[in-house]
């Protein structure tokens, strides 16, 4: 039977999310996976389905109603544990599988869980290959395998190691020199799958550990989103341990923020902004982010005479953007760093190398590679709205604000020049709310942008 697909259930480039048990069961899972083994066999040559998962606790349950979805459609189910989403996605190419699936929810808190949906090229389905699939999801029966002709399972207990050898022998990552800094980093992976894949890779630089949250269980003790209101913890261990630096790492080990060396968060945009100097002084091309990103990235991008190419938000729309433009590094503000030298994914391993290089490389402390570059203030808070009443709540704020230019390629952006200052409108494609984003050299003036626009808004509806 095709999919009903239930009301409180987020369906984006970012997968298919919501809270278990209503709406997500087993069952729909299941039909799901089997919607998208089928439609990957219908537009692909084999039957080989990358399947992996973060440490949530409902994890193994769907895990087990995912393989059975595809192994019922005679997907072979290739199966990498409870791994980072970016070890996920190499596994898919190193495997030459048709597709993947990553069972996670990302940021989101515990009681969510998701699909996150791979093509064969180890990234996520773009906005086209989505509504193919919603597509096929919505109005098709996917043709199940006959008896003798079921998906087996095979683990593959080897892609996060094939996973680190990779980041460890890039260009862009001299070990040694990161080894011979002896670093002390304090870690919080907030008992994601980050915790022993990080523990890992510090060993292999010569790092000093020292972690709360290290055990992948699942029992996420804060709000697991990596930003700095929940990272007091990280900030009191960075202070109490005498750390170099603080990396906060998500549940699903795509995204990072940083803690600097007084125990103060330094802001998900900096995680880019940095990574992108490590990167652009030994290799200087395009980079690309999304249109929520700070100006700062701008900053470092012209210092090494480099481009900069703004894309919607969501990460396959900026990594089909840096394949489009032969980027060398890019990413979205969120804390998501992606080196095409390595695979067009958000990668928190290959971001805390890459810090770790920047810091090692130049000899300093975050706070003093922060303070390199321009200082802004950015706010970011969630509002409910009616997305059938966007539109009009757009035009409001057009009409009352008055920006020098405005960009609608991902909701509304708008930017005043020679204040220092932008306004990014747009809904959530991981949670029912409408994001408000602003930038501006002060926090009031980041602030008041919110505020009015929120206020606005109100008016709309």
């Amino acid at each position: 039977m095709p999919i009903h697909l239930p009301e409180g259930l987020m369906v984006s480039v970012s997968g298919v999310r919501g809270r278990v048990g209503a709406p997500l069961t087993p069952e729909l899972m299941a039909g799901i996976a089997a919607a998208l083994g089928a439609h990957l066999r219908d537009v692909e040559e084999g039957r080989a389905v990358v399947l992996g998962r973060d440490s949530r606790v409902s994890g193994p349950m769907f895990a087990r109603a995912v393989t059975a979805g595809l192994q019922s459609v005679g997907c072979d189910v290739i199966d990498v544990g409870v791994v980072p989403t970016p070890t996920i996605l190499m596994a898919v190419r190193h495997h030459g599988a048709i597709g993947g699936i990553g069972v996670t929810a990302s940021h989101n808190p515990a009681e969510w869980n998701a699909l996150k949906l791979v093509s064969s090229e180890g990234i996520f389905l773009d906005a086209d290959r989505s509504a193919q699939f919603r597509q096929y999801l919505t109005t098709l029966d996917p043709p199940r395998a006959k008896w003798d002709d079921l998906g087996s399972v095979n683990v593959d207990e080897d892609a996060w190691s094939r996973h680190l050898d990779a980041i460890l022998a890039l260009p862009q990552i001299d070990v040694e020199m990161i080894r011979r800094a002896g670093l002390k980093v304090a870690v919080d992976c907030v008992h994601g799958a980050g915790g022993p894949v990080i523990a890992e890779l510090l060993q292999h630089l010569g790092c000093e550990l020292v972690g709360i949250g290290m055990e992948p269980d699942g029992w996420f003790p804060r709000d697991p989103e990596p930003t700095a209101a929940n990272l007091a913890d990280l900030g009191k261990l960075v202070s109490e341990s005498g750390a170099a630096v603080g990396l906060a790492i998500d549940p699903d080990a795509d995204r990072l923020s940083l803690v600097d060396e007084t125990g103060r968060p330094m802001g998900e945009d900096m995680t880019l902004a940095l990574a992108c100097a490590a990167v652009l002084a030994r290799t200087p091309g395009p980079v690309v982010t999304n249109l929520s990103t700070s100006a700062v990235v701008g900053d470092v991008a012209d210092a090494f005479h480099s481009p900069l190419v703004r894309a919607p938000v969501g990460e396959v729309n900026v990594a089909r953007r840096m394949q489009a433009e032969s980027a060398v590094v890019g990413g979205e503000g969120n804390g998501g760093v992606i080196l095409p030298a390595l695979h067009h994914t958000r990668d928190a391993p290959l971001a805390s190398a890459l810090i770790l290089q920047h810091l090692a490389e130049e000899g300093l402390t975050p706070s003093q590679a922060a303070n390199r570059w321009p200082k802004y203030e950015i706010v970011k808070e969630k509002v409910s709205f009616p997305r059938e009443a966007l539109a009009d709540g757009y035009s409001a704020l057009e009409a009352d604000l008055g920006a020098d230019s405005r960009d609608e390629s991902d909701g509304l952006r708008l930017t005043w020049t020679d204040k220092g200052a932008w306004l990014h409108v747009r809904p959530s494609g991981t949670e029912p709310v409408v994001r408000l984003i602003a930038e501006a050299p002060s926090r009031e003036a980041a602030q008041e942008l919110v505020d009015r626009a929120g206020s606005l808004l109100d008016g709309v509806i």
